[in-house]
Order: C-alpha cells, then structure tokens, then sequence
C-alpha cells in the first residue's frame, strides 16, 4: 500500500426526503491496494455510502473521489466492480450467458467469463438457468460480474450472503488473493471473523458517522487491555492473594476465572505472589478482546452519544434501496 488514495469522503453527508440523514458528515480515506472492512449495524449508513460511491446516488453535500474522479463518470466505472445488495441478473438466462451479456455491456472480451466463473467456483452450474440459483450461488455470480473488468477497486456488499461455510471459506480466499493482487477492496460484512482475517483495516460507522478506524489489533485495543485471566486454585485465597497487592486495581471471579484489572506487565510478578503463597495456578494471560466486542462497544458507545445529545429523538429506519447493482 501506498500514499495514494483510491477512495476519498470529506464531509459528505446525504439527507432523503423527510429529513432522514442516512450519512452524516462522514470523513473516509481508503488507500490504493487496502483491504478496507465497511461495517455498521443495519440502518448505519454502509449501503448509502457504497451507493454514492458509484454514483447511484448523490451526496447531499461534501466531497467524493474515487480514483481520482467524481463518482459515476464513464472512465471511472470502467475501474470499479461492484456488488451492491442484491444482485440482478436476468432469471431465465444462464450463470454463462449473464456474464457473457453483462462482458458485452462492459466491452469485456466472452474469455473473461471463464476466468469468473473459475474465481467464485461456479463454472459447475454455469449453464443453469438463473433462477434455479441459491442465494449462495447468486452472490457468487454477483462477484463473478464485479470481477469482470479486472477492476482496480471492488466495492462488495456484504458478498457471503447466503454462503455456506465451505462458501465463505472460498470467498475468504479470493478476497485475499485480490488483495495480494494489489486490488483496492470495500467490503461491507456482518461476519466479524470474515472481516478479521482478511482485512488491513477496519472502518466502523454509526448513524451515518465514522465512530473508529484502524487495523483489528487496534480496534480490540480501544477496549483497553488492562485484564488478566487467571485460573488459579483455591480461588478465595488466590483473591485475597491478589488484592493485597497495591497495583491490583480490582478482582473478580467469571465463569471459574478470575479476571483481575491490572497492567498486563505485571503477570510475571502476579504469578510468582500466587505460588509464593501456595496456590496452584494453571493459566495466567492477557485477556484478548474480540473483534466483536470491540464492534459492539463502538456503536454502543455511539448510540449512547446520540440519545444523550437529543433524549426525545426515536430510532429511525433509514432508506436502504433494494435494487441489485453489478457495475
């Protein structure tokens, strides 16, 4: 990854009629070559923003550049796959012949077909008519179109809907690989551990807003990592033990553990104290925090903002159209 960028949000905020504010002031850079996870809870705003992006939709106000240009201009989509929603295909016509139709549109020459198909694992059921497909295997079409024009940025909507787990294994591995390829990709998902493993960096929004960014690591981190697990026998004395030390900030048992709030730096010491004072001790170490609670403490924390700054407002279901994009 480089300096360069190929998404750029400054300020951009979209209102709809009714003074609904889907994207609220949203400030986002995506560098060229990143793999950068799109995540929200429903109704946050991620389908809206992916929408603008190629120009679908119109921003109230703000500024966007993708690869260098305004959203939706003819050189610019011809850079950008992407899978908005639900994908659109025609429902009696082949997996084949859709590609081979949507190749035409694109000025994508009929051998770029086969290669898709081989990508998303779907060249068995290729000649299957459309409307015969699982979710599943429509999401993997809808790849296999985004993936078309060897695009420099992919902007994937939530792409292992419907998958099974072998599914999202594969998806998974194709993500990497475009990654690896030096593709810049969006990628918009509720599967957490899917995000987890394939992604540089993570973004998360809220009601409209960017609430964090960072990579995994730092996300969990914004948790803080001051919490010890140990498993320690027995466990009144080894709290008692524990307590009696001036850094221990506090002490509690959780589920045969106990979890004490300290500097992490002092695991050493902890264990020598316990077994100093005959306690046995079977696992001592950092607790690691989820992605998950990481996610959910951010828009948590958001939510809480948001109801203190206007305690009459009511949760509002924002727009989130439901046509299929393949462009």
């Amino acid at each position: 990854m480089g300096d360069r960028f190929a998404i750029e949000l400054h300020d951009v905020t979209k209102r709809y009629p009714g003074g609904v504010t889907a994207v609220d002031r949203l400030d986002l850079r995506v560098r060229e070559g990143e793999v950068l996870g799109f995540l929200g809870p429903n109704g946050a705003g991620k389908t809206t923003t992916m929408r603008m992006l190629v120009g679908l939709v119109r921003p109230s106000s703000g500024r966007i550049r993708v690869l260098g240009q305004p959203p939706g201009t003819p050189s610019q989509l011809a850079r950008v796959g992407a899978l908005i929603e639900s994908p659109a295909f025609y429902p009696h016509l082949s997996g084949r012949d859709n590609l081979r139709l949507a190749a035409r549109y694109s000025g994508v020459p009929d051998s770029a077909v086969e290669r898709v198909l081989t990508e998303v694992r779907l060249s068995d059921r290729a000649d299957s008519p459309y409307r015969t497909y699982s979710l599943g295997m429509k999401q993997r079409l809808g790849v296999a179109a985004a993936l078309l024009k060897e695009p420099s940025l992919l902007i994937l909507d939530e792409p292992t809907n419907g998958l099974d787990p072998a599914g999202v294994s594969e998806m998974r591995e194709l993500l990497r690989a475009l990654g690896k390829r030096g593709h810049t990709v969006l990628l918009s998902s509720h599967v957490l551990a899917e995000v987890e493993q394939v992604c540089d960096r993570i973004a998360v929004i809220d009601a409209g807003r960017l609430v964090a960014e960072g990579t995994p690591d730092e996300l969990r981190g914004a948790l803080g990592t001051g919490v010890l697990l140990i498993d320690a026998e027995p466990v009144d004395q080894a709290i008692a033990c524990l307590r009696e030390h001036d850094q221990v900030r506090a002490v509690e048992a959780v589920d045969g553990q106990l979890r004490v709030t300290a500097d992490p730096a002092l695991a050493a010491v902890l264990n020598r104290r316990l077994v100093t004072a005959g306690i046995d001790v079977r696992e001592l170490r950092p607790l690691r925090h989820s992605l998950e609670e990481a996610f959910l403490e951010l828009t948590a924390a958001e939510r809480s903002d948001a109801d203190s700054a206007d305690p009459t407002a009511e949760a509002t279901d924002r727009p989130e159209v439901t046509t299929g994009v393949n462009a």
